[in-house]
């Protein structure tokens, strides 16, 4: 059995921990696809499982990376709806930074109509993420006021634009001017610079003291109470990271007066057959829109995926703006 180039990041820790390194080629089962890569994407997650704050869950792949693109090599027993030559992108549970990469057929959506290798190889991660919480947990709909954080990372522009395309008005928070113009562009109605500008008096003034009905975050920390005291009666806070950390002192009294949600996931543990239904909704909502030219991933840096270690130090950075991406091969 040939063996094919992977990113080996050993032990964990920085990024120069990470290197390019050679295992074995696997055969699919069940309902697996073998997939050779073009291009992965670079998510924050990843950066998290380097450095050891972040173990797969049981049974996931030990590897770095979570999405990819290409063309489909060989198929398990089981697969029923792809084939051998079928070019997708595809959320996979590990092993995406790599010349191949295995994912369940379920969780591989066929690469839109006009869109390039690169942008379906940003789609997975950010677009199931953003769809499971904002649509499906937070029930966000037409005419509701909708709030994400960091609005320039590849969630935030991935929320920017479906919110906006699906009839909400769209707040959010950066760091500067750049990313401002930048989330403006995606969508966004309202965009606050949190260095010189506090969020939840925005969010208060331009609602009329009413607030927010779903709000997206992946800060936490301080921002947990601001986020509960933003929202509008029968409002929904979804957590899905903690950039500031997991624990904060809560005055609950909001949630019981004005009748609160506040909810959050992960996605890598998520069933198989839970992700697979994400799939269909993205192939059902989404996949035309993206079609239509509409909702497309923000590319911000392309690596070769010998500079892995250069792709998480900017990632980590936070001075991009939209998804970083390998090219793996053509």
């Amino acid at each position: 059995m040939s063996k094919f180039k992977y990113i080996d990041h050993g032990q964990g820790g920085a990024p120069e921990c990470m290197v390019l390194a050679e295992r074995e080629w696997e055969q699919p089962s069940g309902r697996q696809v073998l997939i050779e890569v073009a291009y992965a994407g670079v998510n924050r997650p990843d950066c998290l499982q380097r450095a050891g704050a972040y173990p797969p869950p049981p049974g996931a792949s030990p590897y770095l990376g979570l999405e990819v693109s290409g063309r489909i090599v060989a198929i398990g027993p089981d697969v029923q709806g792809r084939k051998v030559g079928d070019t997708v992108c595809a959320l996979t549970p590990g092993g995406g930074y790599a010349e191949y990469a295995l994912a369940d057929e379920r969780h591989c959506l066929p690469v839109p109509k006009g869109m390039d290798l690169l942008a379906a190889a940003c789609v997975p991660e950010n677009y199931f993420t953003v769809w499971t919480n904002v649509f499906d947990r937070a029930r966000l709909v037409k005419g509701e006021k909708f709030l994400v954080h960091g609005g320039s990372s590849g969630i935030g522009l991935t929320a920017i634009q479906l919110a906006h395309a699906f009839g909400a008005e769209v707040w959010t928070t950066v760091g500067n001017e750049e990313k401002a113009e930048a989330c403006r562009k995606a969508g966004a109605d309202h965009v606050i610079i949190y260095k010189n500008q506090d969020f939840e008096s925005v969010v208060k003034a331009d609602t009329g003291k009413q607030g927010v009905d779903v709000i997206l975050d992946m800060v936490g920390g301080e921002y947990i109470n601001r986020n509960i005291r933003s929202l509008a009666v029968n409002g929904r806070l979804v957590q899905i990271a903690f950039l500031e950390g997991s624990k904060a002192q809560i005055d609950a009294t909001p949630i019981m007066v004005k009748r609160l949600n506040f909810t959050g996931s992960t996605l890598r543990p998520r069933s198989d057959e839970d992700k697979g239904l994400m799939a269909q909704a993205l192939a059902e909502k989404v996949v035309p829109l993206m079609e239509q030219g509409k909702c497309l991933p923000v590319i911000h840096k392309v690596f070769p995926l010998a500079e892995a270690a250069q792709a998480h130090a900017l990632m980590e950075s936070s001075q991009h703006i939209g998804k970083i991406a390998f090219k793996v091969q053509e």
